[in-house]
């Protein structure tokens, strides 16, 4: 094993589970993603257990080592789960050395913690489903839409299916018609631009990181050079090397 490999699993992370907002049949993904990023020394799942709605969560505690952590419906209508799983993080944030937080929910109510989190030097990967809210995906470090991407449970029998459902790949067309994204990569390009007008692939992912949560995944792409391609907006330079380099279509003489 390599020095940086050995590195890279020396990472804490806490897995913190909302299981009210949460699909069971996607912890395998979860800690699977995790996996590549560091140990998960800590897995905690929150919800009232004595819910049918979570039965799904109670069949993958033991197999997967999660703690369940019991929050009652103190008042009808209000769900509390979210602030004890937040009180939870506060006082691991504090008192244990941990690198990193993974938070597996579709509620945007945790926006404040991560940004919390993200203000002590950790990093938080968040896990949801399409419909989770703007705010909590961009404030994540890094956000995997769990809708498009993943392995699914069988229902019948709870076993993991043997081929992973990989998410259908957005086209060209409909890429560049994101403005959001397509300003994103326009403005990583020019803040990495060398002297020569090219840009570091690697340096423009780098860049991305710093400004927003992005995943090129969740577009249906597997690494982010294959995502630049599509969209057909950059020149591309030295593609199967190490030391790619991008250009805005814009920028020819």
């Amino acid at each position: 094993m390599s020095n940086e490999t050995s590195m890279r699993h020396e990472i804490r992370i806490a897995l913190l589970i909302d299981a009210d907002n949460s699909p069971a049949a996607k912890i395998e993904v979860v800690l699977a993603e995790l996996a590549k990023v560091g140990v998960v020394n800590i897995r905690r799942a929150y919800g009232n257990w004595k819910k049918p709605e979570l039965k799904g969560w109670e069949a993958a505690l033991h197999p997967y080592a999660i703690r369940p952590m019991q929050q009652f419906d103190y008042t009808k209508g209000k769900n509390a789960t979210d602030i004890g799983l937040c009180i939870d993080a506060l006082h691991l944030l504090y008192t244990e050395k941990l690198d990193g937080f993974a938070i597996v929910s579709s509620d945007s109510d945790f926006t404040p913690l991560v940004l919390h989190i993200k203000e002590r030097g950790a990093k938080v990967f968040g896990f949801g489903a399409s419909k989770t809210p703007l705010p909590f995906v961009d404030a994540c470090s890094q956000f995997l839409d769990l809708d498009k991407f993943g392995q699914e449970l069988e229902s019948s029998h709870e076993e993991v299916s043997s081929k992973p459902i990989a998410p259908p790949k957005i086209t060209s067309t409909k890429l560049r018609q994101d403005t959001r994204l397509v300003r994103l990569l326009r403005t990583a390009t020019e803040a990495a631009m060398a002297d020569d007008g090219w840009s570091s692939l690697s340096q423009v992912r780098k860049q991305i990181s710093n400004q927003a949560s992005f995943d090129p995944r969740n577009y249906g792409y597997a690494t982010f050079g294959k995502l630049v391609a599509a969209t057909e907006l950059f020149e591309i330079q030295n593609e199967n090397s190490s030391h790619v380099r991008i250009r805005d279509n814009r920028k020819k003489a």
